[in-house]
């Protein structure tokens, strides 16, 4: 048996879970078309007055995997402006951010066990890991806390969404 890679561990997962948050978003519009409300509904959705609302969650989601796949690969991360104000422009950066995952070369992130990682922090010192230690114990875990959350947020807001759907083909 093979050990997994770290690009087998990290970029078609995250490609994998931004396709389902694709077909989520697709059901929402649909959802508000059936209902007959704007989808402007869903951008400021929370499950709590302190949480970060549903377009940051994606912001969050997208930032977290591109920002992993740079860092293994010993990129900078893209940067996007984190102005969507539509559920089209978030389709959209998901597909962007897909795009991009997708688009760095396997041989650019393998290896990367060992690869200081830095995370910058708004307050403090910033975080250190090994390339292994983040993608398994900061960034997966992030990006999922993330793509949960607008998950969570679309059912709450009646989607009709399921495990499967959740989970994807």
């Amino acid at each position: 048996m093979n050990p997994i890679s770290m690009h087998d561990a990290s970029a078609p997962v995250f490609a994998k879970m931004l396709g389902n948050m694709l077909s989520w978003l697709e059901a929402a519009k649909a959802h508000a078309e059936a209902k007959k409300f704007s989808t402007d509904v869903y951008l400021t959705l929370r499950l709590a007055p302190d949480m970060l609302p549903f377009t940051k969650q994606i912001q969050i989601a997208s930032d977290a995997a591109k920002g992993c796949i740079a860092r293994l690969s010993g990129q900078e991360p893209p940067k996007f402006e984190d102005n969507e104000a539509t559920l089209d422009e978030l389709i959209e950066r998901i597909r962007k951010t897909r795009d991009y995952v997708l688009s760095v070369p396997a041989a650019a992130v393998n290896g990367s066990e060992g690869r200081e990682i830095t995370i910058p922090r708004r307050v403090g010192e910033p975080l250190k890991f090994d390339g292994s230690t983040y993608l398994r114990h900061f960034a997966l875990p992030n990006f999922y806390f993330h793509a949960t959350t607008t998950y969570a947020l679309l059912r709450h807001a009646g989607v009709p969404l399921g495990k499967t759907d959740y989970l994807g083909g």
